[in-house]
């Protein structure tokens, strides 16, 4: 941009609440990307449905390469956050993993753009969040709540010791993704609805289940 367009965005921005102005491109962003992907999603269609322009999204974001990369930091924010204000230390090692494979069903089911991104960036090899320290460290929190955990239950004689955290969390991930990144094909072979609310409570329970069980196995 040039310095008379940059001054023009900035009297702009002042005029606008950035911060809600921000979060705003970014919730619109997240559903145009999941539905897109990078390549396709349009910085112009965010642009229009958030009443700010392609201009003012560049000097918040700087690129389009830019606007994704803070889509996928906020949204493994959002999960990670959750497990971050997750009371572990007061529960047992059988509850807190139950409880925290339910609570990441829970927000794969009702943040079901989050997997459909993390879908999209498969496709791409990671090439983009690999440029993020924060989704890094992010995670990295996130398999250490899971290994504090685990081994808590194996010093107490309840879990087996040969499974570790990042074990455990893709069996957890490979569930709570499941029903959303394959709803439409497994509906289709075999006339059953992943995401139906009747069947919510029994799945939600099978999360805690299936990781509990498979640890505890002697």
């Amino acid at each position: 941009m040039s310095l008379p367009e940059v001054d023009a965005v900035k009297s702009e921005s002042r005029r606008r609440n950035p911060k809600a102005t921000k979060a705003d491109i970014l919730r619109v962003a997240t559903a145009e990307f999941a539905a897109n992907g990078f390549a396709g999603a349009r910085v112009d269609e965010i642009a229009a449905e958030t009443a700010t322009t392609k201009r003012m999204i560049y000097y918040y974001f700087g690129s389009k390469e830019g606007l994704y990369l803070e889509v996928m930091e906020s949204a493994y924010e959002r999960v990670r956050g959750l497990e971050r204000e997750m009371e572990v230390a007061g529960l047992d090692p059988v509850q807190g993993l139950r409880h925290l494979a339910q609570l990441t069903y829970d927000h794969h089911t009702s943040h079901r753009d989050f997997v459909r991104l993390v879908q999209i960036e498969n496709i791409h090899r990671a090439e983009h969040i690999s440029e993020s320290t924060r989704i890094q460290e992010l995670n990295s929190q996130a398999i250490e709540t899971l290994a504090g955990i685990i081994n808590r239950g194996v010093k107490a004689g309840l879990f087996r010791d040969d499974i570790d955290a990042l074990d455990a969390h893709m069996i957890i991930s490979s569930y709570a993704i499941f029903h959303v990144a394959n709803r439409y094909t497994f509906r289709t072979v075999f006339g059953r609805d992943l995401l139906e609310d009747k069947r919510h409570e029994r799945y939600r329970k099978l999360a805690g289940d299936i990781i509990v069980a498979t640890l505890s196995m002697k």
